[in-house]
């Protein structure tokens, strides 16, 4: 059984195979977006509408290896992905997808691994997510001190005040007016 918080991710299956599909929606229960193509061509379109968090991919498919799938979602796109392989394709799939970040698993290997793999996938997609808020966290507070630092700079010409004094007003401002620095150094550069 899968967390809450698996419950936002997006999976693409690309799969020719139905009895295969049903498997991995069994393990994807609770996922609240979960699209089925049948083919690399129409699994390319759906990559191009929308993004995946997840991408299951079943080898062979219909018009091609799922290979060729595997680089341009790899090089495109930002899902993790599952290839599943014939065992006697494994060795040489291997070569071609491990350096890519492609977590890839033998077809005899699906009825007792593709629930660990999936839930392998989707704690890394969760570990990126959370590194991705940090990411933008950062970046919001590295735009609010450079927004306040030309805010204190405006404030030093043209009021004359020390970078003390000026650092001091903007905190104040803030404060009273209960927003944050970044909207005061704002309201002061424009």
């Amino acid at each position: 059984m899968h967390r809450q918080s698996d419950m936002r991710y997006s999976i693409l299956i690309v799969s020719s195979s139905e009895r295969f599909v049903h498997l991995v929606k069994k393990s994807l229960d609770g996922f609240i977006t979960i699209d089925v193509r049948k083919s690399g061509s129409l699994a390319r379109r759906s990559l191009v509408e929308r993004d995946y968090d997840i991408i299951v991919i079943n080898a062979p498919l219909p018009d091609e290896s799922g290979i060729e799938l595997v680089r341009d979602a790899s090089d495109r796109s930002r899902a993790l992905i599952l290839f599943v392989t014939p065992v006697e394709l494994y060795d040489d799939v291997l070569e071609n997808v491990t350096d890519r970040g492609v977590l890839a698993i033998t077809s005899e290997m699906v009825e007792n691994r593709l629930d660990k793999a999936i839930r392998y996938l989707t704690a890394l997609q969760g570990r990126i997510h959370r590194l991705e808020q940090k990411t933008l966290t950062l970046e919001e507070k590295m735009t609010e001190i450079r927004l306040v630092n030309k805010a204190k700079a405006i404030l030093i010409n043209k009021k004359g005040l020390s970078e003390a004094e000026a650092h001091k007003a903007i905190g104040k401002l803030a404060m009273d007016n209960g927003v944050s620095r970044g909207e005061i150094a704002k309201r002061i550069i424009g």
